[in-house]
């Protein structure tokens, strides 16, 4: 029985994690749980997963969860109460579904302690992804991707690159696939909101819109892969049957295909490395009508570049990325800039960045870019 800690357990990953253990009882225990702020929602699950320690982001919000709960958890709160989850000896798998950096520092300490982990957290791995991997190799610990074509990446080649000679990551394009860029910024953000194909939280389904999530996820597979960014593909992909493909050396392609639904990279994140009987509705390829694919447009998605362009840079550039994209989507969902801003910012902050080789090596350099980062947008978008 694997004893699982879901850092994140009230976000979309973390409720469709829940969902997945629930159906296999007798495999998984739930050690742990965590949410930033959806105290109510937190004490439900513990109610029903009985794990032996929870944590809320803040102490305030931690007094509220051990009201809801009750005698017989213990009750922890920010990043301290994180670090102590990973930490624990009765942990062997931690999902890591926290949105944002502040996945960054618990998910280091869980390394340290050497849990397998399976990371649902784009940011992390793109503002640290170098330093990650080599603390990975040198505590012998697995990062087991949950993002959709991440997961489709690894369940095609595993952890291994040679013989990879590209890889093609596919998205759906988002809600704007289909709309002329002048109409951008005059549609609601319900519309924007509105993903074609996965329910996310507000976020991602922001970048999605923008294809900042592609170019996030660029990153993200240079570094799990150990590949040059010039070889890694961006496919639009509406239909979301192939989650993404890998060609090899020899010109082989290799896909790993399913209907969208986030519960199956989650399992078999959970049940690796063998595989578990299906819980998700199977592809009927008779009924599939077509599978097409095109290039995405860079012109009207420019976010997509922005993230090539720090892809090739390194050093702190796609911390900076990753920091301004997040606080230009919040500055965005708070009605401070247009949808268009959300870009014109973040190529801003970027100009202005001073890349750091060195600093990149460092949890504290990378924090410190960070921040630097979202002081640059707020400068520009609450002036």
């Amino acid at each position: 029985m694997k004893r699982i800690a879901v850092l994140g357990s009230t976000g979309s990953i973390g409720v469709n994690t829940l969902d997945v253990i629930r159906r296999s009882k007798n495999d998984f225990k739930v050690v742990a749980l965590s949410a930033d702020s959806s105290v109510d929602l937190l004490a439900r699950q513990a109610r029903a997963f009985h794990p032996a320690a929870i944590c809320a982001g803040s102490e305030f919000l931690a007094n509220e969860a051990k009201r809801l709960v009750g005698s017989g958890v213990k009750v922890l709160s920010g990043t301290a109460g994180l670090k102590e989850i990973v930490s624990r000896k009765d942990v062997d798998l931690v999902i890591f579904a926290i949105s944002g950096s502040a996945c960054l520092v618990p998910l280091v300490e869980a390394i340290k302690n050497k849990k397998s982990i399976a990371l649902a957290n784009k940011e992390a791995m793109v503002s640290a992804g170098p330093l990650l991997m080599a603390l990975a190799a040198k505590n012998k610990v697995r990062i087991l991707p949950v993002d959709s074509e991440h997961s489709a990446i690894f369940q095609c080649i595993g952890s291994r690159s040679a013989g990879l000679s590209k890889i093609y990551l596919t998205g759906s394009g988002g809600p704007l696939l289909d709309v002329d860029r002048n109409r951008f910024d005059t549609l609601p953000k319900s519309f924007i909101l509105r993903h074609p194909k996965w329910n996310m939280g507000k976020k991602i389904s922001v970048d999605s819109a923008t294809m900042m999530n592609k170019g996030l996820e660029i990153i993200e597979a240079k570094y799990l892969f150990g590949i040059d960014e010039r070889r890694i593909e961006v496919l639009i992909h509406p239909e979301a049957i192939v989650h993404s493909m890998v060609e090899m050396s020899d010109g082989a392609v290799l896909a790993q295909m399913a209907l969208p639904d986030m519960r199956l990279p989650i399992q078999y994140a959970l049940t690796y490395p063998g595989r578990s009987d299906a819980i998700v509705k199977r592809v009927d390829f008779a009924k599939v009508a077509s599978l097409t694919f095109r290039k995405p447009d860079t012109d009207k998605f420019p976010c997509l570049e922005l993230a090539r362009d720090a892809a090739r840079a390194g050093g702190t550039a796609p911390a900076v990325l990753c920091a301004a994209d997040e606080e230009a989507v919040k500055c965005y969902l708070e009605g401070n800039i247009k949808f268009s801003g959300i870009s014109e910012t973040i190529e801003k902050v970027l100009s202005r960045h001073k890349n750091n080789r060195r600093k990149a090596l460092s949890i504290g350099g990378i924090l410190d870019a960070d921040g630097w980062a979202r002081e640059e947008v707020r400068s520009f978008c609450y002036r």
